[in-house]
């Protein structure tokens, strides 16, 4: 059975476009986890009767509605009025809630403004959801056909008291059998060239296909329906990550050990073949460095503030192999793992065009890879070069290297 849920956001700033709505995104993951299908996500300024008014939209067409936000103690925050109004529901004071905002105030060490008596009225019969973190407590009730949930719009108490007290009463609410969803995570392949090669993939219609494009990864995503055949799922995964290639440097969703990220992969493989290198950048200036920041297996990061630029194709290998050896001879490090550069001008598109030149030196093998960057903005082309240049040393580590 499904269960549709929607996201309700309340705020001038969300509307006008002064700050993101993370919380929607935030939220619609975890519903999504549960097992809920989410259908809508809105957001309304601080407008009295605009509330209203898609309060009981939603109470007509959703199962449940998480809302975020319009719980402070001032003027614009108008949330709690709104419910009141569209249910008919009168507010009441809730003695433990203001017990709780002054205890919050008094930890530390500053009076209460009365304006904060307010957060302590709620529309009757709703269950209060206690804030540890903030001083507006959140609450939950049913309206017409939908279990509403009200939290603050503070990113860490929302997300605290999601976790804490939402998401168990959300599953003793609802009988929620939820999708499995598996992303297969690649680096150096864009999203055209992955769809090109699942082209001769049979994929069921229950199973739905979808990619997520960084600016250094692409995540191809298999959603699975709960009764979905497990044998048949896990050789559906295998056959998309077996035509995607040795672009793929991990699969997510199968376990909840499965790594999330490309350091996370590198780090159990060092780990695990009890390997150190040496790092020498240029071109991403410390981003690269910053990835490996306290691993065990990281000897020494240099960095090139000036840039390691090479002067054309014929230059790079000589120059690159005898940097290497310095650094695993000084460090004693296993791995040597090196980047460098060459910066082409183009004035006629206002683009930076990089030749990126990655290189990998062991005892008795030496690796290169040249990726062609382009692109307006050099903060990206730097996280794209310091992303190329780890997945050179997880390639090596996980034997598929060309």
């Amino acid at each position: 059975m499904t269960v549709i849920a929607e996201i309700f956001s309340q705020g001038e700033e969300l509307v006008n476009g002064q700050i993101v709505d993370s919380n929607a995104a935030w939220i619609s993951q975890q519903l999504l986890e549960l097992g809920f299908t989410v259908s809508r996500h809105t957001a309304v300024g601080d407008d009295l009767a605009a509330l209203t008014d898609l309060l009981t939209e939603i109470a007509n067409r959703a199962d449940c509605c998480i809302c975020s936000g319009g719980l402070g103690p001032t003027s614009d925050d108008l949330t709690v009025a709104a419910v009141s109004q569209a249910s008919s529901l009168p507010l009441v004071f809730d003695e433990i809630a203001l017990q709780q905002i002054e205890q919050f105030f008094q930890r530390r060490q500053r009076a209460m403004p009365e304006i904060n008596r307010k957060q302590a009225w709620l529309p009757s019969g709703a269950q209060r959801i206690d804030n540890s973190l903030g001083t507006a407590p959140g609450f939950q009730l049913r309206y017409l056909r939908c279990h509403f949930v009200f939290l603050p719009g503070v990113p860490a108490e929302m997300q605290a008291m999601f976790n804490a007290q939402v998401k168990p009463s959300l599953q003793q609410h609802f009988q929620l059998n939820p999708d499995q969803l598996i992303s297969i995570k690649s680096i150096g392949i864009g999203e055209s060239a992955i769809q090109q090669r699942l082209a001769e993939l049979e994929i069921p219609d229950c199973v739905q296909l979808g990619f997520r494009a960084a600016s250094d990864e692409v995540h191809t995503k298999l959603r699975f329906r709960a009764d979905y055949p497990e044998q048949l799922k896990l050789n559906l995964i295998e056959q998309a990550a077996g035509l995607i290639g040795d672009y793929v440097y991990t699969i997510s969703g199968l376990n909840k050990t499965d790594d999330v990220d490309l350091i996370g992969v590198i780090d159990r493989l060092m780990q695990t073949q009890q390997c150190s290198v040496s790092l020498f950048e240029s071109f991403s200036h410390g981003l690269l460095a910053s990835r490996c920041w306290q691993k065990n297996w990281l000897k020494q990061a240099a960095i090139d503030g000036n840039g390691l630029q090479i002067a054309d194709d014929d230059a790079i290998e000589p120059h690159l192999s005898q940097l290497a050896a310095n650094l695993r001879q000084n460090q004693r490090s296993d791995f040597a793992l090196i980047q460098a550069y060459r910066q082409i001008p183009d004035s006629s598109t206002q683009q930076i065009q990089i030749v990126l030149y990655n290189s990998l030196h062991t005892d008795n093998c030496v690796r290169y890879a040249r990726h062609t960057l382009v692109g307006s903005h050099i903060h990206t082309l730097q996280q794209q070069a310091a992303t190329l240049t780890l997945d050179l040393l997880r390639r090596y580590l996980q034997s598929t290297c060309p």
